[in-house]
């Protein structure tokens, strides 16, 4: 894929930089569940045994000598990877963004603001770090990494099929694949259990709002992970382009019937029903249409594990889900 186009920043609080972030990474171009199994999954699922070779998702040869012990991870996703794997004392450095499991709080900073500190990675003297794909993490700085002789190993899935071969290809490194298996296993038992609850059900046209400026939405890319969740959670999705960017014009011919506000997640202004209409009522064309009329408008506070494509991206499905079609999760 090329380079993104990424929405201008202006001086703007922490949340809106997060929610930038997390649209650009889910605007990959693959369906949810039919991605074949990558050539990451099948390298991790080998018989434990070290020296091990893996293949990332940026293709890349990646040689262990032994298990890691010291993980700087360099994005959000990849942490809670490596805590879903029982592995959390194994990190030795996050991003200023990692808020979860509470512990990787303390940990040390190692990406400040999206910039990585190549002082402050290598001060922490790890053995591998995970880094992000699609140039969240530049290739640039994964080239300096590698020129340190620090093993990186990059992630960047673009389904769900993807970061269920991402989580095993973590637990092949981190000789945790039992762990994965029963962590996968779970994963698959629950997006079955929410394919089953909404399957029959009407499906309406939903528009995911990330961000809103100056007439411009930002919502789920045409082809993108986003949408594969939302039709999964039962939705007809309302897509921008392939970098999820919609125009005023365009999202008056699209005439959403539900709008779900992941802005709600960072936005207190909007964290109502009643707020939320307001504001929505005040943009220039938006009472025209239907969603606002009808008054179906979600101030949906689960963005961050709904567009963070890590392990707890199946709760973000279950959330969209429920905000959907709140009938069928009585």
């Amino acid at each position: 894929m090329g380079t993104r186009r990424r929405p201008p920043l202006r001086p703007s609080p922490a949340w809106l930089l997060l929610v930038l972030v997390a649209l650009l990474a889910l605007s990959a171009c693959a369906p949810a569940q039919q991605a074949a199994p990558s050539d990451a999954s099948a390298s991790a699922a080998s018989p434990a045994a070290f020296p091990l070779t893996l293949t990332d998702d940026a293709g890349r040869e990646v040689s262990l000598e032994s298990s890691p012990q010291r993980i700087v991870s360099l994005a959000p996703s990849n942490t809670e990877i490596v805590c879903a794997l029982d592995a959390c004392d194994r990190l030795v450095g996050v991003t200023d963004f990692d808020d979860y499991p509470a512990e990787v709080a303390e940990l040390p900073k190692i990406v400040i603001q999206t910039q990585v500190d190549l002082e402050r990675l290598v001060a922490a003297e790890p053995d591998l770090v995970l880094a992000a794909g699609n140039e969240f993490t530049p290739s640039s700085v994964i080239e300096q990494i590698d020129g340190l002789g620090i093993q990186v190993l990059v992630l960047y899935p673009e389904s769900l099929a993807e970061v269920y071969a991402d989580i095993e290809l973590v637990a092949g490194a981190l000789d945790r694949r039992a762990d994965a298996d029963r962590l996968v296993d779970d994963l698959r038992r629950r997006v079955a259990a929410v394919e089953a609850s909404v399957s029959g059900a009407d499906t309406p046209r939903t528009l995911y709002e990330v961000f809103h400026s100056e007439g411009t939405t930002y919502t789920a890319g045409e082809g993108s992970f986003l949408a594969s969740l939302l039709q999964l959670a039962g939705a007809d999705p309302v897509t921008g382009d392939a970098e999820g960017v919609m125009e005023a014009e365009e999202l008056v011919a699209a005439d959403p019937e539900l709008i779900l506000l992941g802005t709600a997640s960072y936005d207190p202004t909007v964290g109502t029903p009643e707020a939320a209409l307001e504001v929505l009522r005040a943009r220039p064309g938006w009472s025209e249409l239907t969603a606002v009329r009808d008054g179906s408008v979600v101030p949906y506070l689960e963005d961050i594990v709904t567009t963070r494509p890590g392990p707890r991206i199946v709760d973000g499905l279950e959330a969209l889900a429920r905000a959907i079609h709140p009938d069928r999760f009585d």
